[in-house]
């Protein structure tokens, strides 16, 4: 099927997914959303995120797209029963690839998840795990200040300010020793050298974009959902405020040059 995959974020963490499926899915077609005049959501109410989620998921099905990635954990903490029950198409959301993951490659039973203040309040990936399996032992952390810090572009892992603030947030997460470690916001993939230098090299880092783009993937085939062409898939962007600054800013994530970025104003 020729038809996009529709992805949205709170503004341009969610890359970080994208990145991925087009990595393993290079054919398809696919429209990004980006909500930027209303990041970040992680400091948002359990009802306003809500009500972001329902507006960007109406304006991507009205691009017919034949499925729908909430590529934001703070959103798929909130929303995703609720936009499961509104929209005709899958839904894929971030956290349960990244949970089925820890929950298998986890050998000490202690497993630590980061995001921002929303999604750990929310208890999302402790529900998540636990069902999985309730034997496993799960700490929460908020690490708000790690998204300013992406879109810096201090991501290096010799930053001595993000080494830091790495440090101040992680360090109750290697008391507790656990040996694997779920990056529960799409921005924190950049940040993956950081956080091993403050953890430890021998550290099992969950990447929730890279597991997401492999459930993706079984989605569309298990649906018969996939493109058949050969040539490869379009990307379209839009964003609900500056779009150069989506442009500069997206190019660290994806690594290649952002065009067609068109802004949205009508987005509710």
């Amino acid at each position: 099927m020729k038809e996009p995959i529709g992805i949205f974020d709170s503004g341009i963490g969610g890359l970080t997914v994208l990145k991925e499926i087009l990595k393993i899915l290079p054919y398809e077609n696919i429209i990004y959303l980006g909500d930027t005049a209303r990041v970040p959501y992680g400091i948002r109410s359990h009802e306003t995120i809500l009500k972001y989620s329902y507006a960007n998921a109406d304006f991507l099905m009205n691009q017919r797209i034949k499925l729908l990635v909430i590529a934001c954990n703070t959103a798929s903490s909130v929303s995703t029963e609720k936009l499961k029950e509104r929209c005709k198409i899958p839904v894929i959301e971030v956290i349960t690839p990244g949970a089925k993951s820890a929950s298998e490659i986890t050998e000490n039973g202690k497993i630590g998840v980061i995001g921002t203040e929303a999604t750990v309040r929310s208890g999302t990936y402790l529900r998540a795990i636990k069902k999985l399996n309730p034997q496993l032992r799960v700490y929460l952390k908020a690490c708000p200040l790690f998204v300013p810090l992406v879109e810096e572009g201090w991501t290096e892992e010799d930053n001595e300010v993000s080494l830091m603030v790495a440090d101040k947030y992680l360090h109750e997460l290697r008391d507790k020793e656990i040996d694997t470690l779920v990056l529960g916001c799409t921005h924190y993939p950049l940040l993956k050298g950081v956080i091993r230098k403050v953890m430890g090299r021998h550290i099992r880092l969950i990447d929730s974009a890279q597991e997401t783009a492999k459930e993706i993937m079984k989605i569309l085939q298990e649906r018969n959902l996939m493109n058949e062409g050969q040539k490869k898939g379009s990307l379209q962007f839009f964003v609900t405020d500056d779009p150069e600054r989506f442009k500069t800013m997206g190019y660290r994530f994806l690594e290649i040059e952002i065009e067609n970025v068109t802004r949205v104003e009508t987005i509710r």
